[in-house]
């Protein structure tokens, strides 16, 4: 049963294909770059291909006859887009790590073509968004009637190449909230507040996290604001920069500030990996003033990906599963992430 991972020579890209070998898993490695895929295949002992997704007929040659891709290229707001359509042509399951709320937005948008095509479409199966994803949806299990939801979540090791470039990315777009159902943008950094994790309190700010469109799909609540732990002084940093927000969006800029991005970071190093963590908390709210809340600690962000990644995959691999847009929890169940390793789980109810 073939399956592939594109960008598999990137920083998430390499840690899964060589944790699916481990597994023996057998994907079969591809990216845009021949020489580099080839390099990574050969060290593993897997198949490549490598092909680029500038062309759509050039994707769905590379892809033809799989099962399934998970995609680990971004940035997702450049790439996901030509991967879906070419997975939706060639009847393969497509997955990818996004936490882009815009990617989010144009995959549900094919939902119905995903149903038409027999296709599973379930972006965000890494750190972005099964943890807070399932954690959202545990929370309005124990309240139904939820109307708010507040997620947040603290992170430490340091960020890869990809993940730094879509928060560049996400500089020049400013924040995002959910309110009566619809997305709202807001300043960044727009609000505060002190989070209760499971091993302290922190101040946290609200950012555009994946979540407040996938909590929305998953649950149903009309009001989410998702927050990041980050320390005062960068807080202030971000307020200030709302003042250049459209210069930060703009091509040069963004240019400039990605290409810094590429040249000086390399993502975590394994040590580092193994030192680092992530704590997570939630709260469901009710209009009559009802709530419940839950923490969640978790291996860094890295690993819990490819845990996570993987099992979605061997999920999809082993078992039917009716085409159509999917959330983590709704294709996996709102206890995925608990099962995990590393991972714990505590529900505070009332």
């Amino acid at each position: 049963m073939s399956w592939i991972i594109y960008g598999a020579t990137g920083y998430t890209g390499k840690l899964m294909a060589g944790e699916a070998a481990r597994r023996g898993l057998r994907p079969v490695l591809a990216g845009r770059d021949r020489a580099a895929v080839s390099a990574v295949a050969e060290t593993l002992g897997l198949e490549w291909k490598a092909f680029a997704l500038e062309d759509g007929r050039d994707i769905r040659e590379g892809i033809h006859g799989a099962t399934l891709v998970l995609h680990c290229a971004g940035p997702f707001s450049v790439t996901a887009g030509p991967m879906i359509d070419a997975c939706l042509a060639e009847g393969v399951h497509y997955l990818d790590v996004t936490g882009e709320i815009d990617v989010f937005q144009f995959a549900h948008a094919r939902a119905e073509a995903a149903r038409r095509a027999d296709v599973a479409l379930v972006p965000g199966v890494g750190f972005d968004v099964v943890p807070s994803d399932c954690l959202a949806a545990s929370l309005v299990e124990a309240l139904p009637a939820a109307t708010e939801l507040q997620l947040a979540f603290e992170m430490t090791g340091g960020a890869s190449p990809g993940t730094a470039k879509t928060s560049v990315e996400g500089l020049g777009k400013g924040g995002r909230i959910r309110r009566d159902g619809r997305l709202e943008t807001v300043p960044l950094a727009w609000k505060t507040r002190k989070i209760p994790f499971a091993h302290a309190e922190r101040t946290a700010v609200t950012i555009p996290w994946g979540d407040v469109y996938t909590a929305y799909v998953s649950t149903g609540v009309p009001d989410i604001e998702v927050y990041m732990s980050l320390p005062s002084a960068t807080i202030a940093w971000l307020r200030r920069l709302r003042w250049m927000q459209g210069l930060l969006g703009s091509g040069p800029v963004q240019a400039f500030l990605k290409g810094r991005v590429e040249s000086k970071l390399r993502g975590p190093s394994e040590d580092t990996r193994k030192r680092s963590y992530c704590e997570l908390w939630g709260q469901a709210t009710s209009a009559d003033g009802r709530s419940v809340s839950a923490t969640m600690s978790t291996p860094n962000g890295y690993d819990l990906t490819v845990s996570a990644g993987l099992g979605i995959v061997e999920y999809l691999l082993n078992n039917s599963v009716e085409g159509g847009y999917y959330t983590p929890s709704l294709l996996m169940g709102s206890g995925y992430a608990a099962t995990l390793p590393g991972v714990t789980f505590n529900l505070r109810l009332p």
